[in-house]
Formats: C-alpha cells, sequence, structure tokens
C-alpha cells in the first residue's frame, strides 16, 4: 500500500507514484517557465517499472539540455514563417533571404508544413526530397531546400524548440558535380569577336579578362577604377532589383516587376561580403584602352540623355547612366554564348558543344 502514497520528494527532485486511475505517474522538473515557475512535466505508465523508466530518460534529456521548452507547439509551417521574416530577414543578405524565402514557401511549407516541428523524423525529409526530384525539381534544388531547412532546424534547436536537427540526420540529396573546363583560347576570342558587336562590350571583355563574378562587374563604379595607376578595385556586388506595386493594392492586375509605376524596395548594390572577395586587380594595357573608349562612349551617351542621366557613377550601365539589370544581362549572355558557337546556357549550366576528342 506504502506505493499508492505520494511521497513529498524535495523541491526539483522528480517524484514518482500511483495514482486513483490506477496508473503510475511521474513528474520531472525540467527548468523553469517564462513566469519564473517551475515547469514540471507528466509521464504516465501502467506500471512502476515503465514511468521509472521514461523519468530517467527525461532526467537525461534534461540534463543534455534535449528536451524541448514548454510553452508555444509549433508546426514545422509556423515554425519556417517565423524564421525566414524574423530570425534570418534581418542578419543576411538580401540574395540569401531570397533563396531561404523561396525555399519556405514553394517547397517547404507546402510539402512538410503540417508536420510538427518537435516530431520531424529524418524520414520524412528524404521521403520529400524524393518527391521534389519525381515531380520534376532538379537535384540541385532539392539540396538548396535542404540546406534550408538545416539552418532552420539548427536556429530551432538552438533556441530548445527541439531536442535535435532532423536535417543533420538526414542524407541530402545526391549531387552529380559537373566537370568545369575553362574556354580554350579560340573559344575566348569568339567571344570576344561576338561581344565587340554589342553595346558595353567592355563589360565582357573586362569580366572574361579579370574573372569577374556578375555581381562584380555589374557593380563596378568609376570611383573604383583608376586608369592611369592601372587598376580596379573588386568591392561592391550589384544586387537582383526587387520590386513593389507603385499603383495601388495592386490595382493593375500584374506581378510587382511588370507594374506599371513599380517602385524598388531594394538597394542597388552592396559591399562584398567577404576580405577575399575585396580585392585590388591590376589592369594589362589593352585592358586600360577598352575602358578608356568605354569611358568615352558613355561620355558620349551622357551628353545625348541630358537631364534624363542618372549619373550614378556606374562602370556599366545603361543609355541613361543607371544599373543593368542582372536578369537581362544573363539573356545578354546566353545569346553572347551562342552567337560566338561557344555553347549554351540551361537553367544556369553552361552546356558546352562536344569537342572532337584529340
Amino acid at each position: 500500500m506504502a506505493d499508492k502514497k505520494r511521497t513529498r520528494q524535495p523541491n526539483g527532485a522528480s517524484s514518482i507514484y500511483l495514482g486513483k486511475d490506477g496508473k503510475w505517474h511521474g513528474r520531472v522538473t525540467v527548468g523553469l517557465r517564462d513566469d519564473g515557475k517551475p515547469d514540471r512535466r507528466h509521464i504516465e505508465r501502467k506500471t512502476k517499472a515503465e514511468v521509472t523508466k521514461a523519468v530517467r530518460e527525461m532526467e537525461r534529456a534534461r540534463d543534455d539540455k534535449k528536451l524541448r521548452k514548454p510553452g508555444q507547439s509549433w508546426t514545422l509551417q509556423a515554425w519556417l514563417e517565423h524564421w525566414v521574416e524574423n530570425i534570418a530577414k534581418p542578419y543576411v543578405s538580401e540574395n540569401t533571404y531570397d533563396g531561404y524565402e523561396v525555399d519556405v514557401r514553394v517547397h517547404l511549407v507546402p510539402g512538410l508544413g503540417a508536420h510538427k516541428l518537435d516530431r520531424l523524423e529524418p524520414e520524412h525529409l528524404e521521403r520529400f526530397y524524393r518527391r521534389m526530384q519525381e515531380s520534376g525539381s532538379s537535384a540541385g534544388t532539392a539540396h538548396h531546400v535542404h540546406r534550408t531547412i538545416r539552418v532552420a532546424l539548427g536556429e530551432a534547436v538552438r533556441r530548445g524548440h527541439v531536442p535535435t536537427n532532423a536535417a543533420e540526420i538526414a542524407k541530402a540529396p545526391r549531387l552529380e558535380e559537373a566537370d568545369i573546363e575553362p574556354f580554350t583560347i579560340e573559344e575566348v576570342q569568339s567571344l570576344l569577336v561576338e561581344a565587340a558587336k554589342l553595346r558595353n562590350s567592355a563589360r565582357w571583355v573586362v569580366a572574361l579578362a579579370l574573372g569577374l563574378r556578375q555581381g562584380e562587374a555589374l557593380g563596378l563604379h568609376w570611383e573604383d577604377v583608376d586608369l592611369d595607376a592601372g587598376y580596379v578595385r573588386i568591392r561592391k556586388n550589384r544586387l537582383r532589383p526587387k520590386y513593389a506595386h507603385g499603383c495601388g493594392a495592386e490595382s493593375c492586375g500584374r506581378k510587382a516587376g511588370y507594374c506599371p509605376e513599380r517602385e524598388q524596395i531594394r538597394r542597388e548594390h552592396k559591399s562584398t561580403k567577404s576580405r577575399a572577395g575585396r580585392r585590388t586587380i591590376g589592369l594589362p594595357d589593352p585592358l586600360i584602352k577598352i575602358l578608356r573608349q568605354h569611358q568615352e562612349a558613355q561620355e558620349r551617351e551622357r551628353n545625348a540623355a541630358g537631364a534624363d542621366w542618372e549619373g550614378k557613377g556606374y562602370v556599366f550601365a545603361s543609355p541613361t547612366g543607371g544599373p543593368l539589370s542582372p536578369n537581362t544581362d544573363f539573356h545578354v549572355w546566353k545569346r553572347l554564348l551562342r552567337d560566338a558557337g561557344v555553347g549554351t546556357v540551361v537553367g544556369t549550366t553552361l552546356v558546352t558543344p562536344r569537342r572532337p576528342s584529340s
């Protein structure tokens, strides 16, 4: 009969007792709630041995800091939407946030959002990645989604909402590494011949010669170019534009980017994020000559534009001095590859013609 009595335990100690319902119960203090009161977790089992085992397991999880915090029981959808807007957005770059937001809105919430955050299993993720690819998503897209949820769940673990990160255990979608072949001298010559026919032809010559990424080339300002001393400083990256409706309540019926009165809501460029990215590059004499000619051509465009000239200091600019669109620039690059007979771009992958074997 002694087992039926609940003996008083010291403050903070776990207790095990037989309830009036005929079941064994355990109470484990695992910390404090937000109001400062003890957080006592309840366990119920059919036998004393079972409840004792469960109490000891909870005590170990508490000591290892692997217990979910008290309070809100998150669904995966609620956590991901909270994480991407309130935790990630203020601290990551605009481009990184865009990638996270698309992964959450387009893939993760529709595919997994109904799961309870603390009940998500690695197998749920692995099956989800397979379904993505069976539905037409590339392995690269599925892999990017995996990286996003791994970061989101890592933050949930750090804040005590879940004990483990299921995405750290789940197998990531397999990526086949593509062989990267540099352009041959003949291919570069073909590209330069075709680039010479384009407005802003120096954009492609400089990028090919110096190995600049798109954002670096489009973010280059004249203040970072010293043609007399013969160098350029790479310090800025052009960002993808993001627009909001300027028509009011989306009355135009179009997407924000096509609204006749659209408003740019993102800065045009940002500082290069790493020290390795911020660098000074010497200019060979032929490039200095090309940039001087380009500068003269831009001055003629400035005179022609008159009061419409934006004067933002971009080396490679629109006919009125504004920044170039990365999306438009990418399509010019694809056309340039095609016209030069070098290859084409599928998605973001360069597909080169089959070269004759030696």
